[in-house]
């Protein structure tokens, strides 16, 4: 049976279709101008996958076809009633409800205390490499939209995904300070540290 909601990949698609009607080929090249590959998970084939799903569930219709010179036949395709109401019903859900998606990282920090000091030093400070390329790409895919004056509503997605990496950056950056300054205890070989009583009423 599978979902009847679109996916994530299928709102994207949808959400194209509102603007205007379109083959699945145009659709893939406009999601990667506008960079949204970063919230969505974008394969051509995938996004093929997508709009015939969502032409099964009514959702779509192709309108008509069209050639380039030698090259196979495109179909257009448009959003129906359907399409619009789920899109709608869906994009407002997910903005007025926080969910947990259980991302990873929350998990590896918590149970960090269970590594060596340094190897936590070393690890956290190869993520901060990483997430500060990621930013600087941010940066970078902002200014081209900027320069080619993409309409700010259709990366509203990667203004936000910037600013998550933006706040994560500073909160490594300041966690990382802590760590090699010993504000924050660490057993020494890789331990759980156990609050003892005496501890934990000194605390008090």
């Amino acid at each position: 049976m599978g979902t009847q909601e679109a996916t994530p990949l299928g709102l994207a698609t949808l959400a194209l279709l509102v603007e205007r009607p379109m083959h699945p080929y145009e659709m893939y090249q406009t999601l990667v101008q506008r960079h949204q590959d970063r919230v969505v998970k974008l394969r051509r084939g995938s996004l093929y996958h997508s709009v015939y799903w969502l032409e099964d569930r009514g959702m779509v219709r192709s309108t008509s076809t069209e050639r380039e010179g030698n090259r196979p036949e495109r179909t257009i395709y448009e959003i129906t009633e359907a399409g619009r109401e789920e899109l709608t019903q869906r994009v407002a859900g997910m903005l007025a409800t926080p969910v947990n998606e259980y991302p990873e990282f929350p998990l590896a920090i918590g149970e960090a205390h269970n590594l060596p000091l340094n190897t936590v030093i070393d690890l956290l400070t190869g993520r901060l490499v990483l997430l500060k390329a990621q930013l600087a790409d941010s940066d970078e895919a902002v200014r081209e939209l900027e320069k080619r004056q993409v309409e700010r509503r259709y990366w509203l997605d990667g203004s936000y995904t910037r600013a998550i990496q933006a706040a994560e950056v500073s909160w490594l950056e300041q966690l990382l300070a802590d760590l090699r300054s010993n504000d924050i205890r660490w057993p020494d070989n890789g331990q759980p540290t156990h609050t003892t009583s005496k501890e934990q009423d000194a605390d008090a």
